[in-house]
């Protein structure tokens, strides 16, 4: 009668699960789904066969068969070589379905969470090589541009003190003396 209470020592060995997972999420998930799945196959296989043993017809009848019946149950596979014929059987059936539909989720979901770690650290790598080249980029582009700065300084120098020579050199020989006045900023040129 009490046998079945054994189960709860598997409440211990979750802990210890959770404790050698450590403290990564998708460890702890792993850890307890594995201990859930067996903790309800477990449970299911003690209902099934407490339920189908004296009934007439049933084919899970020890409790290998009823091990097998709900581990091939909780994966959706399904055989149908063993089923339950009473009503707490198939309520039991169904529960345990359901589970293993949440089983194949949360297998399905932990995957799909590795796979994404995976791809967003690739992804915050190449981000950081791509800002490290913009960064070194931008100062090639300030190196180039101080420089095209210094060199095109002196040449606007040179050009105006040219212009400014040119204002103060008296006309050449056969040249025709013609300067024209400066403006002011408020003046405007008369016809």
């Amino acid at each position: 009668m009490l046998r079945p209470l054994r189960l709860v020592r598997l409440l211990a060995l979750v802990g210890v699960l959770q404790r050698s997972a450590g403290t990564a999420l998708r460890g702890r998930i792993t850890a307890y789904t594995a201990g859930s799945v067996a903790l309800l196959s477990l449970v299911a296989s003690l209902a099934v066969l407490d339920a189908e043993r004296g009934a007439p017809g049933a084919s899970i009848t020890s409790f290998p068969d009823a091990l097998w019946w709900s581990l091939v149950t909780i994966t959706t596979v399904g055989y149908g070589d063993l089923a339950p014929v009473t009503t707490v059987g198939r309520a039991t059936a169904i529960l345990l379905m359901i589970g293993g539909v949440a089983l194949i989720g949360v297998v399905t979901a932990t995957l799909a969470s590795w796979i994404i770690s995976l791809v967003t650290e690739e992804n915050a790598e190449q981000e950081a090589a791509t800002r490290a080249q913009v960064a070194d980029l931008q100062g090639e582009i300030a190196a180039l541009s101080e420089q095209i700065q210094r060199l095109t300084e002196p040449r606007a120098a040179v050009a105006d003190a040219a212009l400014v020579e040119d204002d103060k050199s008296p006309a050449r020989e056969g040249e025709a003396d013609v300067r024209l006045p400066r403006l002011d900023s408020n003046q405007q040129p008369s016809d």
